[in-house]
């Protein structure tokens, strides 16, 4: 009864420790799983025409990883404790039988680190092999009409089977990999218990061992090490390998994209860089987007050269693609063909082209954090300049100044939360601006200002035009019609098109200059 008291209370002690051990393992996986989450996720924003697909699968590696390292971790401690207890209790009851215990188990484990280069290699192959494959089989899912239409049912059943073989040569690979594995692990776990019973004849007639203390080594090797033995290389050999090729996964699909050697250098993120040289040079060589494989193109063949330090903007029909060409301009959407560079490279994030939409975003928060955002540190002195050279003094003044609170952004208007993010705009590092009707909710005499003040900030200003005034304000007009454009001066584009002629006489008809309608998606009727 002494002895099951003793055992009860252990287990009590046991049970305590393993709750108390919970909070120390949530500190070591809950910050993984926060620094994995943040770099899909900022991987995914400088990737925005990634497929929706692979940012899930992303989001389902990143909770792998967390679950396996969890996993690994409470399980290693448990096996690390039971190893390291059937050593000391072998050493305590026969220090004689420790070298042929230890001897076989280091050769399996020096064995066993050996193999798992490999293994992780076959265990990678195994995954990438089950992505090509279901990337293979999606596609021709997607496009089944058109294969059956093209008659490429043979090509496309030839290249499925290629994909599968592939699989199956790499699973099968993995799986003699496992089986030499077992071997290794029989080899640590079952080796010892052997070289002890070989040994026994001789140990008992030396008087080194008595038949009791032959027993209690026999149950401390078959009980203790030989389990301890194979759940830590079961726990090693699978859950370890998985978490290794769950995070080379992440570590490759999250990659930054490489810099081009002839591109522009890094920017330190919240300083302004120098506009001069070409800072700001955009080009568009034949550039050709469609939202979808059978949709009709929005853009095709666009071609132009906007100089660094221009202020261009851009005019068309509603539907004319003004808005994709924004985004694509910013590196919000990939083209389908041609190339869009800013500077000689592509657009490379919000650093090098900042583009303010049509809905303006403001979060609760500091005044001071909604202008700064993303870049914190701006001095105060070149904020309240900012504020005042676009006409918001009034607006941050009511709100309570730079450290005034945002409480609900819902309680501003339209308006109002698109001169904070044109203030942010301003601010920002970026030596190419694009303003994509953010400023359809101010008065003319505001958008005016507003406009006035990005083109003399140092750097080139696209703005998406919805009044004629700002298409007379600006150095040059892109007129985009039938998804391609024509770059001109305002008054040889008059002479050049008839329908930006007519683009500016609706512009005339529906009001005073200055007093357009606001809001307005497009310059002129559908229909013309």
């Amino acid at each position: 009864m002494a002895w099951l008291g003793g055992f009860g209370a252990v287990t009590a002690v046991r049970a305590y420790a393993s709750r108390a051990g919970f909070p120390y393992l949530a500190g070591v996986v809950e910050p993984l799983r926060d620094a994995l989450v943040e770099r899909v996720v900022r991987s995914a924003l400088a990737r925005p025409s990634a497929d929706p697909a692979e940012v899930a699968r992303l989001t389902e590696q990143v909770e792998s990883a967390r679950q396996l390292t969890a996993t690994l971790l409470r399980t290693l401690r448990g096996v690390g404790v039971t190893l390291a207890a059937a050593l000391v209790g072998l050493g305590l009851l026969a220090p004689v039988v420790l070298p042929l215990v230890l001897l076989p188990l280091l050769a399996a484990g020096v064995l066993f680190a050996r193999l798992l280069r490999p293994m992780v290699a076959r265990r990678r192959a195994v995954v990438l092999a089950e992505e090509r494959l279901a990337a293979e089989a999606g596609r021709a899912l997607e496009g089944l009409r058109d294969v059956q239409a093209t008659g490429a049912g043979e090509q496309v059943a030839a290249s499925l089977a290629a994909a599968a073989d592939a699989s199956a040569a790499a699973s099968r690979a993995l799986g003699r990999a496992s089986a030499l594995r077992a071997l290794v692990v029989a080899l640590g776990g079952r080796l010892p218990v052997l070289a002890v019973l070989a040994a026994a004849p001789w140990l008992l007639a030396h008087g080194a061992l008595t038949p009791g203390e032959l027993l209690g080594v026999s149950t401390y090797l078959l009980q203790q090490l030989d389990p301890a033995v194979r759940t830590l290389a079961g726990t090693v050999g699978g859950w370890l390998l998985n978490l290794a090729v769950v995070l080379d996964r992440l570590a490759v699909t999250t990659a930054p994209p490489p810099t081009r050697p002839d591109g522009p250098p890094a920017r330190t993120p919240g300083r302004s860089p120098s506009h001069g040289g070409t800072r700001g040079e955009i080009r568009l060589q034949a550039l050709r987007y469609a939202h979808g494989p059978a949709a009709a193109p929005v853009l095709e063949g666009l071609d132009a050269a906007v100089r660094p330090g221009e202020h261009v903007a851009v005019v068309g029909p509603s539907g004319a693609g003004k808005s994709t060409l924004a985004a694509l301009l910013a590196g919000v959407l990939a083209p389908t063909a041609g190339t869009v560079t800013v500077d000689g490279a592509p657009p490379a994030g919000p650093h090098q082209v900042a583009l303010l939409p049509q809905e303006a975003y403001v979060f609760p928060g500091s005044v001071r954090e909604n202008l700064c955002w993303p870049s914190p540190g701006i001095p105060d002195a070149r904020l309240h300049a900012a504020v005042a050279q676009l006409g918001a003094q009034p607006l941050v003044a009511r709100l309570g100044g730079l450290a005034g609170t945002l409480r609900d952004p819902g309680e501003l208007s339209a308006g109002e939360r698109q001169l904070l993010a044109l203030v942010r705009t301003y601010l920002s590092p970026a030596p190419v601006v694009v303003l994509d009707e953010a400023t359809c909710h101010l008065d003319a005499a505001a958008e005016e200002r507003v406009e006035r003040a990005f083109a003399a900030r140092p750097g080139t200003l696209v703005v998406i035009a919805h009044r004629i005034s700002s298409a007379l304000r600006a150095d040059r007009v892109l007129l985009v019609d039938g998804g391609r454009g024509v770059l001109a001066r305002h008054g040889d584009l008059q002479v050049l098109s008839p329908l930006y002629r007519e683009l500016v006489g609706h512009w005339l008809g529906s009001a005073p200059v200055g007093a357009a309608p606001r809001g307005t998606a497009g310059l002129a009727p559908r229909s013309r």
